[in-house]
């Protein structure tokens, strides 16, 4: 698959999934996301799928510190319905990366217990922010904000393509323009979310 180069600039998230190191997926239990691995997940690179890698990042980092973050081991709220704006996306870039499930939708554990990653993930929660992360051995937990008009207008790039002015040029522009709309995202986490 040939795709964007700043897509390997993006840094990685890494876990340890107990799951993964009982059934010997992997070397103790460690998974590596890269943006292009949730790329490839959603389909596509976006506004949301970016902002939805970044605050799951954002939310590991201020939870677990320098310790590798628990997949498995977190609970997600988000403030929105599955059905609002591109709620249903953020929730699966999400749940790729955490292993927090909706409802019965997620692996349902080992002899119902152990590894149980079903009811992690929760919708239209009431609450003053886009996502809640908690960790489930502690009970901390983070809200964050998703904001990428603090960076760039994504629609005004999709005018580009859709937009009453838009000509043959533009809407030939309009994929390189929409990557390097996300890449400006990413680039800019620090000013996106909190």
């Amino acid at each position: 698959m040939k795709y964007p180069d700043y897509f390997d600039a993006v840094e990685p998230v890494i876990l340890q999934d107990d799951l993964a190191l009982f059934l010997g997926t992997s070397e103790e239990g460690i998974l590596e996301f890269n943006y292009v691995d949730i790329v490839k997940m959603a389909g596509h690179s976006c506004a949301v799928v970016a902002g939805a890698y970044l605050m799951t990042q954002r939310a590991l980092k201020e939870l677990y510190g320098t310790d590798l973050p628990k997949r498995g081991q977190i609970k997600v709220e988000l403030g929105k319905d599955p059905e609002t704006d591109n709620t249903g996306v953020t929730a699966s870039v999400i749940t790729n990366i955490t292993g927090a499930a909706y409802g019965n939708m997620g692996f349902a554990g080992i002899q119902q217990v152990r590894f149980r990653r079903r009811d992690l993930l929760f919708f239209g929660v009431e609450m003053d922010a886009d996502v809640r992360f908690t960790r489930l051995d502690t009970g901390a937990s983070v809200k964050l904000n998703y904001r990428p008009g603090k960076v760039v207008d994504p629609k005004s790039v999709l005018m580009m393509a859709f937009g009453p002015q838009a000509t043959e040029e533009s809407r030939a522009a309009f994929p390189k323009r929409w990557q390097e709309m996300v890449r400006s995202i990413l680039e800019h986490a620090d000013r996106l979310s909190k």
